[in-house]
């Protein structure tokens, strides 16, 4: 399915792919090496049932609310073949929670997620994505690699923020169903790959058909521009 992040139309011949929730991640605020601020970005993966809301997972912190948490990135999800190619990159151990990620899907490629997909996990809850995960400094600090937020660039495989459609209690190994947006797909990674571009008139118009992040979609309209 993944061709689609090289800008080619996505595969739709797979409306729903049942996949697995393999790990569910909180951090508390504390400050890391080489910040002096404190961050929520330290996260575990957890063993019990967690409520996750409209604001996101129920005890985990989110201190710098300017650019992490709100409503269209109440959670960062990340699929668990895209930290498997990671850990195989980087020749180094990736446990789940190391990206600051919030909910880890099993056998899923975060190169296969457009703006506007369902992941419905367990009973009730439903997530929707909006966004890539643009990567930082703190998130270079985290990884103890000054360079790390370019290669994550570089690299057009990122985290994927989401909004919640409907709040739900969640454990690791629940079911989950990725259904993908039946509309013109963005790509998320496309989306990361025109951060900060002017878009085309053309890529205007796609990416207002899609249910994008809002903050992207206000950028758009008032500067024709992919940021936010």
């Amino acid at each position: 399915m993944h061709d689609a992040a090289d800008g080619g139309p996505g595969s739709t011949d797979q409306a729903l792919r049942e996949l697995r929730l393999a790990a569910i991640c909180v951090g508390r605020a504390e400050k890391i090496a080489g910040k002096s601020y404190k961050t929520g970005i330290n996260k575990i993966a957890l063993d019990h049932a967690v409520m996750i809301g409209r604001d996101g997972v129920v005890g985990d912190a989110v201190c710098n609310r300017k650019y992490h948490g709100g409503p269209e990135q109440a959670v960062l999800l990340e699929g668990a073949t895209t930290l498997d190619w990671w850990s195989d990159t980087l020749g180094r151990s990736i446990p789940k929670g190391l990206f600051g990620e919030n909910v880890v899907i099993s056998d899923l490629d975060n190169r296969d997620v457009a703006a506007g997909d369902i992941f419905r996990v367990g009973e009730e809850l439903i997530l929707q994505a909006t966004s890539p995960r643009t990567p930082c400094g703190t998130l270079a600090a985290r990884m103890g690699d000054l360079e790390f937020a370019h290669a994550y660039r570089r690299a057009v495989r990122p985290g994927i923020y989401c909004r919640v459609l409907k709040p739900g209690v969640v454990t690791a190994g629940d079911r989950v169903d990725h259904v993908l947006f039946d509309g013109v797909r963005i790509p998320i990674p496309e989306m990361l790959k025109n951060f900060g571009k002017r878009l085309s008139q053309e890529d205007v118009a796609r990416y207002l058909s899609a249910p994008v992040h809002a903050r992207l979609r206000s950028t758009i309209l008032a500067t024709g521009k992919a940021k936010f």
